[in-house]
């Protein structure tokens, strides 16, 4: 990656860590160029269109890490549901010390700019997708109708988001391992 491509990226983590600090409004692109550590002009060079548009990217960025966190869990365990409280449980290990969390942004910007920016909402709305095909893709593998693995893909990701919002608030990973225990029964099967 050149210099131009690293700085863009330097920022684009910088942003997403800072809105999932500090939110979305709370989080000044003036904070964002000092914790980079990026020349003023790159910031307004990569983002010509500021702050909303930095943050769609973050988002982006976000969501193809966590993307890539689900598969991996996914890929790891054969069992759907196991696979996914594995993920679940490897999520809830951030919360040992809540300032480390990772691909939280999403949640929080989506709540703090639903009604003020559409298109930052719809990125959010296309992550969340994102996320939730993976486990409908797992469920599907493993025989599950492509209608009710997508319905339950949307489910255990709202959960989880739930659950990430719950442990964030409590600085407690325990409402996250409350989800993961209820995994079982939500795909049918006998805990």
């Amino acid at each position: 990656m050149n210099n131009k491509g690293e700085t863009k990226e330097r920022i684009i983590k910088t942003a997403a860590h800072l809105f999932q600090l500090q939110g979305y409004h709370a989080t000044g692109l003036n904070q964002i160029i000092k914790e980079s550590k990026a020349p003023r002009g790159s910031v307004y060079y990569h983002f010509p269109n500021g702050k909303e548009e930095l943050a769609i990217e973050a988002v982006k960025y976000t969501g193809r890490f966590v993307e890539e966190q689900i598969k991996e869990s996914m890929a790891q365990v054969l069992d759907p549901a196991e696979a996914i409280q594995h993920f679940i449980e490897v999520t809830s290990r951030q919360f040992n010390d809540p300032e480390s969390v990772e691909g939280i942004p999403v949640g929080l910007l989506a709540s703090e700019t639903a009604l003020i920016s559409e298109p930052l909402r719809q990125t959010c709305v296309d992550v969340f997708k994102t996320w939730a095909n993976v486990f409908a893709t797992k469920l599907i593998q493993h025989g599950y109708e492509v209608e009710e693995a997508e319905t339950l893909g949307m489910t255990i990701n709202s959960m989880i988001e739930g659950g990430i919002m719950f442990s964030l608030a409590h600085k407690d990973k325990q409402p996250l391992l409350l989800i993961a225990q209820q995994i079982p029964f939500i795909l049918n099967k006998k805990g």
